[in-house]
C-alpha cells in the first residue's frame, strides 16, 4: 500500500467509521485522545518512519478547521514534528513538506 492509500485508510477507519483502532498491513494501532481537546490522534510507522495522524482542531485559526466547524472530517499528517498532507472527507492533500520530507508518492 502507498503512503497516500495509507493515510486514506487511516483517515477512513479513524474518522469516518470511528474504530478505536487502525489496521495497516495487519498492524493495530490504536486510536487515542488527547487530553485537552479530546481529538483522535493515531501513530503509526511506515518504511521505517514514525508518523502521526490527528484530528483537526475545529476551534482554530484554519481553513481546515472552518471545514471542520462546518462538519467535515478534517485529519492532518506530521513527520518529526511538520505536517505533510492531511485528508479532508477522503481526500488527501498533500502539503509542500511531502516533497521536503522526502516522502515517496
Amino acid at each position: 500500500m502507498t503512503l497516500s492509500d495509507t493515510l486514506i485508510s487511516i483517515w477512513q477507519q479513524a474518522l469516518a467509521n470511528e474504530a478505536s483502532a487502525v489496521t495497516i498491513d495487519e498492524c493495530h494501532h490504536r486510536v487515542t485522545r488527547t487530553r485537552s481537546k479530546g481529538l483522535r490522534v493515531v501513530e503509526f510507522d511506515y518504511e521505517g518512519r514514525h508518523f502521526t495522524g490527528i484530528e483537526q482542531n475545529p476551534g482554530t485559526v484554519s481553513k481546515w478547521a472552518a471545514l471542520a466547524r462546518q462538519g467535515q472530517r478534517v485529519m492532518q499528517f506530521s513527520l518529526s514534528g511538520r505536517y505533510f498532507a492531511n485528508v479532508a472527507e477522503g481526500k488527501l492533500m498533500r502539503y509542500p513538506a511531502w516533497a521536503a520530507l522526502d516522502l515517496p508518492e
